[in-house]
């Protein structure tokens, strides 16, 4: 009987994320993944999205999440959850989080810690309308990851700058990304 070993660096099975990789680069269309949610209001400012499913490498995965999100009271909401600009941060957070630890366990780099802290400040009369030569959103958008782990000073630099070239969130944030929108009225 042979045994494999499975190489774990932060969670992660090494060569599972190097074989797909390899498999995409073999059929770049194995790595075409298509995110699709659906958001419907709840009253006052409360809205629930649903995360039902995803399609990636033309397969279709399932999945059954809800996302409730709420302004504070002095926004108009009841508090009941975060808020829209808390919740684009989170997914900024979240995919820079993931972007870290994957990049690090390819390195063979064992972290002990990631933490990302967010912050952006919005000027409410572009929201509001009140001012059309005010911007409705962030003017910018600040981070700061802190990592620990088993690594040199260079090497959390690398990483860092390979997370910022690979994160899709911060690509999407950075980036001017096409949107089409289409109005249906029932």
């Amino acid at each position: 009987m042979v045994l494999m070993s499975v190489k774990t660096v932060n969670g992660l099975h090494v060569d599972e994320i190097a074989d797909v990789a390899q498999e995409i680069e073999r059929d770049p269309a194995k790595g075409t993944a298509e995110f699709r949610v659906r958001t419907e209001w709840m009253g006052q400012m409360r809205s629930r999205t649903s995360v039902e499913a995803y399609t990636i490498g033309g397969w279709q995965v399932h999945r059954n999440f809800t996302i409730d999100a709420d302004e504070p009271f002095e926004l108009f909401g009841r508090n009941t959850g975060p808020n829209p600009q808390e919740i684009l941060m989170a997914g900024l957070n979240a995919c820079l989080t993931a972007g870290y630890v994957t990049a690090a366990a390819l390195r063979g780099i064992t972290l002990e810690k990631v933490q990302v802290d967010t912050s952006g400040t919005l000027d409410l009369r572009g929201f509001l309308g009140v001012n059309a030569q005010v911007r409705p959103g962030h003017e910018t958008i600040c981070y700061t990851v802190r990592l620990k782990g088993f690594a040199t000073a260079e090497q959390f630099q690398e990483l860092h700058e390979t997370v910022a070239r690979t994160s899709p969130n911060y690509f999407n944030i950075t980036r001017p990304v096409k949107v089409l929108a289409r109005l249906v009225v029932e």
